[in-house]
């Protein structure tokens, strides 16, 4: 049976950074956009010869990539071996999901949309530098219905500056009442190198309490499932049958490539990434079609701990046979005292063959998974 192969594309502009964002994305290089697409439609032709069965288009913003840019990004797509039911998603911030190009995505095969809300109050917004308010999220959300999309994701965060519990009950009711097939629920990680690392350690942060934010957390989990919203991973919730199967891709570490700046991929068990500079991934590509600055063979072993940890993310865990089958190797070789330690304490459930985390367990997942690194 051919394995299942994912395409991720990287688009790095941005209007504005937000204020948290530590991703490889930047804002003032507008004029590098059409370059920059010429040299991604250059690497999507040249590298990637497998069927397709899932595409995602992140970012950055890439909504905010200009008609003619995205029209570039079109060809390249049309070119590729997709599968029958392809999972198409394209990211995007409200401010910029205008009509022409939501109808671009569509005709590009889009058919599925990821928003990125983050909270339903415009001062929460604001304060995370965010260049949108609810207003515009609405709209485009309107909008995007309207064009005939209908598996749509919104993006929210909580553990905010100044959010407060009830503020993050009133995100997810808005959200849940308009009826999206997914939610995605990120708690705010203060990244080295961003605006708020440098505030947080001068103090100027206030953010919640752990308590808060582990009740936030717990709260969306029995919320959403009274919406029929399915956890299925430890920061996602799906309608039946619409759990996000491009990222399902990487929780099960089946092989997918990595398209433009700073992407990575991971192929039959190699990792390789690009460089993150947008100015140095056009030149790389015109002068050598390829803009990969690292690459690593993975040893079993890094492939054990990394089928361990991202499958540990699933709400279901893993499958002990089928680690037995990849690795040709009971699992209770390798891992017999991290489990035993893991079960004995109802961090991790182990029954039917699977090995997954208690609700305790997705609470300390950190803890848990980083004793899976051999």
């Amino acid at each position: 049976m051919d394995k299942n192969t994912a395409l991720y594309i990287h688009i790095p502009f941005c209007k504005r950074k937000c204020a948290y964002c530590d991703f490889p994305s930047f804002a003032g290089k507008e004029s590098l956009m059409l370059d920059y697409t010429k040299a991604l439609c250059e690497e999507i032709d040249y590298r990637v010869d497998k069927k397709i069965d899932t595409i995602f288009i992140g970012g950055g913003t890439p909504t905010y990539l200009s008609l003619e840019a995205l029209k570039l990004l079109k060809n390249s797509m049309d070119k590729l071996d997709k599968s029958k039911d392809l999972e198409f998603t394209a990211e995007g911030n409200p401010e910029s999901f205008s009509i022409e190009k939501l109808q671009l995505f569509k005709e590009m095969g889009v058919n599925r949309l990821s928003i990125g809300l983050q909270a339903s109050q415009d001062t929460l917004l604001k304060a995370l530098d965010r260049v949108h308010n609810l207003e515009q999220f609405l709209k485009a959300y309107n909008s995007a219905r309207e064009l005939g999309f209908k598996n749509i994701n919104v993006d929210l965060m909580f553990g905010l500056p100044n959010q407060t519990v009830e503020q993050w009950k009133e995100t997810l009711e808005k959200v849940a009442d308009l009826g999206v097939e997914h939610i995605s629920c990120y708690s705010l990680i203060i990244e080295e190198g961003t605006p708020f690392y440098k505030m947080n350690s001068k103090g100027k942060l206030l953010l919640p309490e752990e308590e808060s934010e582990r009740q936030m957390y717990e709260y969306a989990i029995e919320f959403l499932k009274s919406k029929g919203y399915e956890q299925y991973e430890i920061s996602n919730f799906a309608k039946k049958g619409l759990e996000c199967r491009h990222n399902m891709i990487y929780w099960n570490l089946e092989d997918y490539y990595g398209c433009g700046s700073g992407a990575s991929s991971y192929l039959n068990s190699i990792r390789y990434r690009n460089t993150d500079s947008i100015e140095k991934y056009i030149y790389m590509m015109e002068e050598k079609n390829n803009a990969c600055i690292e690459e690593h063979k993975n040893s079993t072993e890094d492939d054990m701990e990394e089928f361990m940890f991202m499958g540990l993310r699933k709400l279901k865990g893993i499958s002990e046979k089928e680690f037995e089958e990849r690795f040709s190797v009971p699992i209770e070789y390798i891992y017999n005292k991290v489990i035993n330690k893991f079960t004995n304490n109802k961090l991790l459930i182990r029954e039917k063959g699977r090995l997954y985390l208690s609700k305790e367990g997705i609470q300390l997942s950190n803890q848990v998974m980083c004793e899976f690194i051999l």
